[in-house]
């Protein structure tokens, strides 16, 4: 049996990492669904009323499947609204929203305050526009009380969030809803 030099192993391993991780760097893309796909194959047909006839019964098939809520129908504005709305949540089928552009790094949000109150251990939790609710991690005082319409912006930390009520002093925190 043939010996490899120990250089020539040790290319032959940083390639096959370098290959590998690649390969799982890559997004992996959904398949489409059966119903879209249909669509899509119509365009193949080479006769003109065939192809025809098969748009008409595919996009038929399509408008079914979406108004019984078997699909639905995203476009780029809606994706960027639901990612934004789950900012402070780790849900890798948000990936889904990301085809046809990079998807922007989210790293804050800032908006109103709907409702905020203290728990028994005088940490804050608010509610915020569009149904968010943030708790206060940290013992860390809120020198001013918030309450609906006061400000809230919430950014990612190196380990976990911070939370800036009214623009005080920044607390730390987490999404529970």
């Amino acid at each position: 049996m043939t010996q490899f030099p120990t250089r020539l192993k040790l290319a032959a391993l940083a390639a096959f990492a370098l290959a590998s991780a690649a390969v799982a760097a890559e997004p992996k893309v959904e398949a489409r669904t059966a119903v879209f796909q249909n669509l899509i194959d119509c365009k193949a047909k080479g006769d003109a009323a065939e192809r025809l006839a098969c748009y008409d019964a595919a996009v038929s098939s399509l408008d079914v499947a979406e108004k019984k809520g078997d699909i639905v129908v995203v476009d780029r504005d809606q994706a960027r609204a639901a990612r934004k709305q789950a900012f402070g949540f780790t849900l890798p089928s948000m990936a889904m929203f990301d085809r046809g552009e990079k998807a922007e790094d989210l790293d804050r949000v800032a908006t109103s305050i709907v409702r905020a109150y203290q728990g028994g251990d005088r940490r804050w939790t608010v509610e915020l526009e569009g149904g968010a609710v943030w708790a206060q991690t940290d013992d860390e005082p809120v020198a001013r009380d918030p309450k609906a319409g006061s400000k809230a912006e919430i950014r990612k930390a190196a380990m976990g969030y911070f939370m800036n009520l009214d623009g005080q002093r920044a607390v730390r925190a987490r999404r529970v809803r």
